[in-house]
């Protein structure tokens, strides 16, 4: 096999990327006191810490594959009016800047928020709580699931689950043993 030469370019602009993706990992273990490191990993506050980062994220996923995959599905499998506006709103979290996003959740969410007084009269406060960083966690992890998955479902072709249906499976066992499965990879 032969081996097609790098166009300078692309070739460099490429290095470039690279470089500058690697440049503030290189600058973190520059800096990092690998001599104090284990005691530091083992101390309380990380250990706390790092539990709450692994439930967090751990909440996060599951609310993420409880209301993207389904939404994901849907954009990729039904048309309906609105549908580019949808995508639109799964995309948005994408390109908000962090603090913009930030504000969107603190008036959706907060305190003072469209949702927070009933979430109140519930007992649910999310600013500065886990539920708080499991949906913030949740909205900026979402838009990416949800966007793979509907590519991957988009590219499976709808025959197998129509076979399926067709012997008599019902959507949802459809859904659950045929189309995951296939786009579990994607």
């Amino acid at each position: 096999m032969t081996r097609a030469r790098t166009p300078l370019a692309l070739g460099l602009p490429a290095a470039l990327g690279v470089a500058f993706l690697f440049l503030p990992l290189a600058g973190i273990l520059a800096r990092t006191p690998w001599n104090t490191l284990p005691s530091r990993l083992t101390a309380q506050p990380v250990t706390e810490a790092l539990g709450l980062s692994l439930l967090v994220s751990a909440w996060a996923l599951l609310l993420s594959l409880v209301l993207g995959v389904p939404l994901a599905w849907l954009l990729a499998r039904v048309e309906f009016r609105g549908k580019s506006l949808v995508r639109c709103l799964v995309m948005l979290p994408m390109v908000l800047p962090p603090t913009v996003a930030g504000v969107a959740l603190l008036q959706g969410y907060g305190r003072r928020g469209i949702l927070g007084p009933p979430l109140a009269s519930l007992g649910i406060t999310l600013p500065f709580s886990t539920a708080g960083a499991v949906t913030a966690s949740a909205f900026v992890a979402m838009p990416f699931l949800v966007i793979s998955l509907e590519g991957a479902l988009a590219g499976l072709h709808p025959r197998y689950e129509e076979t399926a249906t067709s012997l008599g499976a019902a959507p949802l066992r459809v859904f659950r043993t045929i189309t995951l499965p296939m786009v579990a990879p994607g």
